[in-house]
């Protein structure tokens, strides 16, 4: 029997790359964004199955999303939480309206989704994947609201792990480091302005300290994903896998020592 996968965040990026592996291996996606253009055009690359909605929104879930997928699929074997972004500026600098956005965007989304799936996922004895980041395990530049709420997911993570271990549901975090998204390529643009670089060059100064010295693709990161939701991975839970090239097994205070 095939396997029922739902993705938040799944219009474009890792969302996106999950759905094309996941569909790939004959199971029925469903990928919940609230941009109807992405999540369409990702739906007619991949055969994922569109719904638009807020992954944050309660409302959202029990009169929207819940009830198409009922109808099409029956319970839900894995979910994914790959919705996220906002939070970026110093803590300064942030205004409650944006601090307020991190919190929706980033952890709230993951946490109504969680919440709203879970009675399937116990009847299933599934599992859920949180998309976290290495901004859940140290901080960068002026991004207190991703950085803190990224932080909170994880924990989010472990309390899933705990409390519903004990009725088969497995709960792990991913935790990459720069990937080609869309996102990232909207941070790099700064870097790119401020020292007349290409994208290529930006990507490649941003990782210039990360051992394997390049950012990760879409579909990398996809792929340890879908480890983590498979059989393969049956005793895996409550985990925090990082896979940023190494970075951070970096100890930032010798870098002067590097050649």
């Amino acid at each position: 029997m095939s396997k029922v996968v739902v993705i938040t965040g799944g219009g474009t990026g890792i969302g996106a790359a999950c759905a094309q592996l996941m569909v790939a291996a004959g199971s029925k996606v469903f990928i919940v964004g609230r941009r109807a253009e992405p999540l369409h055009a990702t739906a007619r690359e991949t055969g994922a199955i569109p719904l638009i909605g807020n992954a944050a929104s309660d409302a959202d879930w029990r009169e929207r999303l819940l009830p198409a997928i009922r109808q099409r699929a029956g319970d839900i074997d894995t979910l994914i939480c790959s919705a996220g972004g906002m939070g970026f500026g110093a803590a300064g600098e942030t205004d409650n309206s944006a601090w307020q956005a991190a919190i929706d965007s980033n952890l709230t989304s993951a946490f109504a989704s969680v919440r709203a799936v879970l009675p399937q996922l116990v009847a299933s004895r599934g599992s859920v994947l949180f998309v976290a980041s290495i901004a859940s395990l140290a901080a960068g530049p002026e991004a207190c609201g991703y950085v803190t709420t990224k932080h909170a997911l994880l924990g989010l993570m472990r309390s899933v792990a705990r409390d519903y271990g004990q009725q088969g549901v497995r709960a792990n975090a991913i935790c990459p480091g720069w990937v080609t998204t869309p996102m990232a390529d909207e941070e790099m643009q700064p870097l790119m302005q401020a020292q007349n670089l290409s994208f290529d060059e930006a990507y490649r100064l941003v990782c210039r300290d990360v051992p394997l010295r390049r950012p990760a693709s879409p579909l990398e990161i996809a792929r340890v994903c879908q480890f983590l939701c498979s059989a393969q991975a049956s005793i895996v839970s409550g985990a925090v896998l990082t896979a940023d090239g190494g970075a951070s097994a970096v100890d930032v205070p010798t870098l002067a020592f590097s050649l």
